[in-house]
């Protein structure tokens, strides 16, 4: 099944650099996907993995940033596969696409190693709050599949060495470092603040397969200026506006001592 074209708004990502295709109604990537992109450290010629892609926003994103990835796309759902492929072809990016459970890949992804592997797994149980009357929203927001299974999977699928990288709900942190326990390593956890003094609400989490590098808690970033909320898109910080406008990089990597 596909979104009917009425259904579709073009949306521009990173200040116009990518046009991207969302259903008006239903799942839409915001700024949580550019953020996962901002923080892959790739580089051109390496593999990438993105579990549950959607249309296509991380992985579109980072391709913007570093050209010459193999870039690899699973998504549950037939019409977000259809938008990511569709994505993907009029950013003039190489983006192979698979509808697919993450639990039941296909065999050209279960017989490949990647170097990186990202996600932006659902962020809410299936069992609280009140679920979404759009079925593609729902499925994109509220977890079917454990959070522990994703970071399994994601993890077979990586090479030796090779980074996970995943961006989730802080009040999820608790269950994504279980799930990560004795699997990954040289772990580095990266809060979002939206603003300073306030609790964090979002975590990207990155760790190595076969890696004894030491926990790292970075410092927050923080997303708004200012106390309270205006209603001005321009309250970016410049560190995120410059991720969201010109596509920049997120350092995980701390300032070493000299």
């Amino acid at each position: 099944m596909e979104f009917r074209p009425d259904n579709l708004s073009c949306d521009l990502f990173l200040g116009g650099k990518l046009r991207i295709l969302q259903p008006k109604s239903g799942y839409r990537a915001g700024v949580d996907p550019v953020l996962l992109a901002a923080s892959v450290r790739a580089f051109g010629g390496d593999s990438v993995l993105e579990l549950g892609c959607g249309a296509g926003v991380a992985s579109l994103c980072l391709a913007a940033r570093v050209p010459g990835l193999a870039l690899t796309g699973v998504e549950l759902q037939e019409d977000y596969a259809d938008l990511a492929r569709q994505n993907a072809a009029s950013n003039g990016i190489g983006l192979d696409i698979y509808r697919a459970d993450l639990r039941n890949l296909p065999d050209q992804v279960l017989q490949s190693s990647y170097g990186h592997v990202i996600a932006n797994p659902p962020y809410y149980l299936r069992d609280r709050g009140t679920g979404s009357a759009n079925t593609g929203r729902d499925l994109a927001l509220r977890e079917q599949t454990p959070l522990a299974d994703w970071i399994e999977i994601a993890t077979r699928r990586l090479k030796p060495k090779g980074y996970l990288t995943i961006i989730q709900d802080a009040e999820r942190l608790p269950a994504l470092l279980a799930a990560i326990d004795g699997r990954l390593g040289d772990v580095k956890l990266l809060p979002f603040a939206p603003r300073i003094g306030r609790p964090a609400h979002l975590v990207i989490l990155q760790a190595r397969k076969g890696a004894r590098g030491s926990f790292r808690l970075l410092a927050p970033v923080i997303m708004h200026q200012g106390d309270a909320h205006d209603g001005d898109r321009e309250s970016y910080t410049q560190q995120i506006g410059a991720i969201l406008r010109k596509g920049a990089a997120l350092n995980l990597d701390p300032v070493k001592k000299k």
